[in-house]
């Protein structure tokens, strides 16, 4: 049986090449499949500047997935100029929080890891980071902000976007 999002995905991703969007029912910790998937060759020119958005995911994947190595063979493929944008989770703001929070999802069979600031910088190794860096989400360019003050602790993510050299 198809899950419920491919099939939804079959019927309403639709384009032209130039606005054209795929759907591949794959796992991220299966870099080969994707890489070597038609779904991204018949999507993605690899020879021209990219995205690589990895947005509230690597936190999902535990230190046994080597998710280091992960992100090295996805931007490994990514040509100069293309850039990795990510968020992740940490607990080094709420660390009680944090190990309450992936308690929860242990409990229900789902790894969480939050992972310190360095641990995130980890994922840009040997990329250029954008200013400013690996910062509390809601710190991104602050000055552009004109919501309420928020302390670090009640957001508890990092984000941080880089360019492939």
């Amino acid at each position: 049986m198809v899950p419920i999002v491919l099939a939804h995905a079959r019927a309403l991703l639709t384009g032209t090449r130039q606005g054209r969007t795929a759907y591949l029912d794959a796992d991220l910790r299966e870099p080969e499949k994707i890489l070597a998937s038609p779904e991204l060759a018949e999507t993605l020119d690899l020879d021209r500047p990219l995205v690589l958005s990895l947005i509230a995911v690597l936190h999902f994947i535990p230190e046994s997935d080597d998710p280091y190595g992960l992100v090295r063979r996805y931007t490994e493929v990514l040509p100069s100029g293309s850039y990795v944008a990510l968020t992740h989770a940490t607990g080094d703001f709420a660390p009680e929080e944090a190990e309450r929070v992936s308690a929860v999802y242990q409990a229900r069979g789902i790894a969480l890891t939050p992972r310190s600031r360095g641990g995130v910088e980890g994922f840009l190794t040997g990329l250029d980071l954008v200013e400013p860096g690996v910062v509390p989400v809601h710190r991104w360019h602050a000055e552009m902000d004109a919501g309420e003050e928020l302390a670090d602790s009640r957001v508890n993510v990092y984000g941080a976007i880089a360019r492939v050299p």
